[in-house]
């Protein structure tokens, strides 16, 4: 699904409605189009992420995915992947949104497709690894292996 196509669709409608009046009616209209520009496609990812939320609890084994692509949103159905020996994920259940720079998340999306996983279990993995690792570094020491003071040659 393209984004642009509701945004454009949306535009135009309300253009549609300043045609109706004088000059000023269709300036109003224009700022308020403008306006919708900007905030609609965060409410339709918002709305997107609630109805995959809820189909995703229903679905047995498997989850869907929202994926955007610059202007291509795409809903994709992802089978559940059997936990590696050892690790334990608990429920899942927990969500968050998370706003990434573009870059980002294109480096996100690149590693996650080397790995051949999707983007969630990328995200999941790579939080996992930096937490453990944390955990390892923090041992029972307070200061971990950071170096403290000034050195004197």
């Amino acid at each position: 699904m393209k984004m642009s196509l509701v945004v454009d669709g949306l535009r135009a409608d309300v253009a549609a409605v300043g045609e109706l009046g004088d000059d000023v009616v269709a300036d109003v209209a224009e700022r308020i189009a403008g306006v919708l520009t900007r905030s609609v496609p965060g409410w339709v990812l918002d709305l997107l992420s609630e109805a995959t939320a809820e189909l995703s609890s229903e679905l047995p084994g498997g989850r869907v995915e929202i994926r955007v692509t610059g202007d291509d949103v795409d809903l994709t159905y992802v089978a559940d992947e059997p936990a590696p020996a050892g690790e334990d994920d608990g429920d899942l259940s927990a969500r968050i949104t998370l706003r990434l720079a573009e870059g980002l998340k294109t480096r996100v999306e690149q590693g996650a497709g080397e790995e051949g996983v999707s983007v969630n279990t990328y995200i999941l993995r790579t939080l996992e690894r930096g937490t453990a690792q944390r955990a390892r570094n923090s041992g029972g020491s307070r200061g971990g292996t950071r170096l403290r003071g000034y050195g004197v040659t």
